[in-house]
Order: structure tokens, then sequence, then C-alpha cells
């Protein structure tokens, strides 16, 4: 079975405490978190601050899965390389293995592929160097698995692999199973959540939309994906939305339908709403 984490994205403002809190109501083990100011990590902080955060979540039995940056590798500013080099140090501090990154780019669009293999090539030996990977998500100007892979085939580092964000391939009218099969040798973390439909990306509980995350999780037990799924709940951009609370009790139903079982049979029944 897959590990299982959850984004600080669906807590906005919260301290570790209360990560923790989340943490322990259901079989989470581990936390990604957003790198963003007013949160407990944010870029450029004090080595000694970074510490203790490491500290408090390791006494508390958490791992830190990923740090979600903001760094977009194919904007068009001379000071990007120079930005994730400094996420990729905090990660390393904070004894994080990945820092997320964006595509971005969406004001210059022309020569925004090259940009991003360009900034990603450029990292990969201090990735290398730090043990620490960089991973495109398929998000933003980069929607679908095909348009990241294309990137991390051409910077063709070891260092640098993908986030697999469930909704944004699905709602660009890429399948599962498309975006498995050209995305799959670089996954290196996963996010599920759930929308009632392509266009409208306001949080609905995992397994009461329509995102496909029966045919996600599907795929990724077809590639044998032995890493973290976590749960991007994004309630600080809908804080409409329910508490994480509920939001994680939905998510770890849907993952303890869809997970196969240890021997015999596979499950006669999932949910209708999968």
């Amino acid at each position: 079975m897959n590990r299982r984490a959850f984004s600080t994205l669906g807590c906005p403002g919260s301290g570790l405490d209360e990560v923790v809190r989340l943490a322990r109501t259901g079989p989470c083990d581990g936390v990604e978190l957003r790198c963003a100011a007013g949160q407990p990590t944010y870029p450029g902080m004090p080595e000694t601050e970074a510490d203790a955060v490491a500290a408090h979540l390791t006494a508390a039995g958490l791992d830190i899965v990923c740090l979600a940056s903001y760094v977009q590798v194919a904007a068009d500013r001379a000071d990007v390389v120079e930005d994730l080099a400094g996420h990729l140090r905090l990660a390393a501090r904070l004894g994080a293995p990945s820092v997320r990154v964006f595509g971005g780019g969406a004001d210059q669009p022309e020569g925004r592929r090259d940009r991003a293999v360009r900034c990603l090539s450029r990292a990969a030996p201090l990735t290398a160097r730090l043990g620490v990977d960089v991973l495109l998500e398929t998000h933003d100007e980069f929607l679908t698995g095909e348009r990241v892979a294309d990137v991390i085939e051409a910077v063709g580092s070891p260092a640098v692999g993908s986030v697999w964000d469930a909704v944004n391939p699905w709602r660009a009218g890429e399948s599962p199973d498309r975006t498995a099969a050209v995305l799959g040798p670089w996954i290196r973390h996963v996010q599920l959540k759930d929308v009632a439909t392509p266009t409208d990306l306001r949080p609905v509980l995992p397994g009461h939309g329509n995102v496909p995350l029966a045919a996600v999780v599907e795929q990724l037990h077809r590639l044998g994906y032995q890493g973290w799924i976590s749960l991007e709940w994004e309630r600080a951009w809908y804080p409409e939305a329910a508490g994480l609370d509920q939001a994680l009790t939905a998510f770890h139903q849907v993952l303890d339908t869809l997970a196969p079982p240890p021997t015999g049979p596979a499950p006669s029944g999932r949910p209708a709403h999968l």
C-alpha cells in the first residue's frame, strides 16, 4: 500500500501542532509542505527555523515528503535558477527528498518549453549534490503528462522527475492511462483531489466528484508506483471548502476502497461515483 500524505495547502495559516493533529486523524505519516509567506516553511527562511520545523515533524513521526514551491521554471526571468536553488537548499535542510515546481511562462509562450529545459538542466547538478529531486507538476501551461514528459526527457537527468496532479491532465482531455503511459518513468509524487467538472475546479470531497480517481490509482498499481499519494485540498484558494479533516476522511475512504488486497481476488465493488 502506498504511504499517504497531505499538503498544507489544505490548512492555510495553521501551525505545526495543527498539522500533526490532522495527520493523526487518519493513516497519514507524511506531509507536503507548502513553501510560501505565512506558512511554516517559506522562501529564504533561516536555517534555525528550518531545523526547528524538521525536528517538530520528526518528533511527531511525520516525514516531509515534498517541499511545494511556486517556482516557475519556464518564467522569462533571470533569477529563476537562483530561486530554485534556494528552494533546493531549504529542502535539503528540512530533509525533504524533493521540490515541486511549476512550468509557468504564461506571459511569454514563445520559447516556454526551452526555458523550462534550460532551467532544470542548470539546476540538475545541484539537485544531485544535495540529494534532492526537482519535480515538475502537471499544472498551468504544462497540464498534461505528455508536455511534462517532453521537458523531463529533454533534460535527461535522474534528479528531475514529475508530480502527477490527478485533476489537470484529465481536465485537459488526457486520460489516466495516457498520462501513465507517457509520464510513468518519471512519476515521483502523486496528488489526488476531486472536482465536479473540468471547468469547475472548486474542491469536492474525494470520491464525490467526477475525476476518475479509480482509473488513476489503477494505473499507479499497474506501474508499480511505490511513492507517496498526497491529498491536495485547495482550501487556501477556496476558503468555503470543507475542512481538511473532513477531506482527509474521504481521501482515506477512497484509497481504502481502491487498495489491492494482499492476496486473493480484487475487491468486487467500488464506489459508483469513482
